[in-house]
């Protein structure tokens, strides 16, 4: 059976930054091949269009599927199964599903629907990414504009009720995998520090929190998480039950749009770590997990050798969590353990190295 697709939720607030982020990505894409769903209710259709018109190279208009029959939590069956049938069918399968939901949707719901029977074979949940204004959160209001939610909310005519926007932002946290962020360059230093510090303490085990300036992102940092979500939905469960708000999203960065922000790339950083071979590769794959909690780091992937064996034990490890098998001889390739770490900018490399070679 071939291997399953893997789909990434990009979720968050009205003008927390999710198209930049999305747009940054694809320009940043590699060579991946990336399909888009975005989520659009009524006529607006914002974000597709700005997408469809990004002139990205890679970024063909049929890469761009939109829904537009109300928020994308509450029109699973209908809408987003179908949507998604239709995009695993392709001839031309991507080799990676984004999926943008609305401004004030749930993710939870989105999750749950890859177990569903018609697409739970094929696609897999590889992460989800909550994108927060740094600058609204820290000032505990949660978006940049709360009076333009508000009016987002009042264009949906089939909204029954308000949900407080606290108990949307606990639940849109409650799901991630990641958080991201964004506009931290409107934060200082100690804001920084201290947000950081609060969204990790409150989010599950294991969940990264990274920092961003116009949604720029690695691509390999935001994608290749492997989670694997829609299987753990007890541990990422609505903390709070209510009827799903419905939300244009608009992204409105507060920046020049002309903003020049490739060097926000040097707020990350990735060397690669040499060392002789193992003996042990279970303990390895303990020493590399506590290696990465100790100091923050991003993604490690990489391969070793391992005393006795002829083929190279590969290692992945995204946060804490550590991947190992055995995957080809070695062959006519020297025979070494060789490491790629990656981490915000900072990372201490002579205490990482001495680390990962003890």
């Amino acid at each position: 059976m071939p291997a399953k697709i893997p789909a990434t939720v990009v979720t968050g607030f009205l003008g927390a930054g999710k198209t930049t982020l999305i747009r940054h990505m694809l320009e940043n894409a590699g060579g991946r091949r990336i399909a888009l769903i975005i989520n659009e209710f009524g006529d607006l259709g914002v974000d597709g269009d700005i997408l469809k018109g990004c002139g990205i190279e890679g970024c063909a208009e049929d890469d761009v599927m939109e829904l537009s029959n109300g928020c994308i939590c509450c029109t699973v069956a209908e809408d987003f199964i179908p949507t998604m049938q239709k995009l695993l069918e392709r001839e031309n399968a991507p080799d990676h599903i984004v999926i943008e939901t609305s401004g004030l949707a749930l993710p939870q719901p989105l999750v749950r629907a890859f177990n569903w029977p018609e697409i739970s074979t094929r696609v897999t949940v590889d992460g989800v990414v909550t994108v927060v204004d740094g600058k609204a959160v820290s000032e505990g209001r949660f978006a940049h504009d709360v009076a333009a939610v508000d009016a987002q909310r009042k264009l949906d005519e089939n909204l029954d009720h308000e949900t407080p926007l606290s108990e949307l932002f606990e639940d849109q946290m409650a799901c991630a995998d990641m958080i991201v962020v964004n506009k931290s360059d409107l934060l200082d230093a100690d804001e920084m520090t201290a947000l950081v510090s609060r969204l990790r303490t409150d989010s599950r085990d294991g969940v990264q929190v990274v920092t961003s300036t116009m949604g720029a992102l690695p691509i390999d940092v935001l994608l290749g998480q492997g989670i694997g979500a829609e299987a753990d939905m007890e541990s990422r469960h609505e903390l709070h039950h209510h009827h799903h708000d419905h939300d244009d999203e608009h992204d409105d960065d507060h920046h020049d749009e002309d903003h020049h922000h490739d060097h926000d790339h040097d707020a990350f950083e990735s060397f690669v770590v040499t060392r002789t071979e193992i003996a042990d590769p279970a303990g390895f794959a303990q020493q590399v997990a506590d290696v990465i909690r100790a100091h923050d780091i991003l993604r490690l992937k990489g391969f070793a050798a391992v005393s006795g064996k002829p083929m190279r034990l590969t290692l992945q490890a995204v946060g804490p969590r550590v991947a190992t098998y055995f995957d080809q001889p070695f062959g006519s390739q020297q025979r070494e353990t060789r490491l790629v770490v990656i981490g915000q900018a900072g990372l201490d490399r002579a205490a990482i190295e001495a680390a990962l070679c003890a």
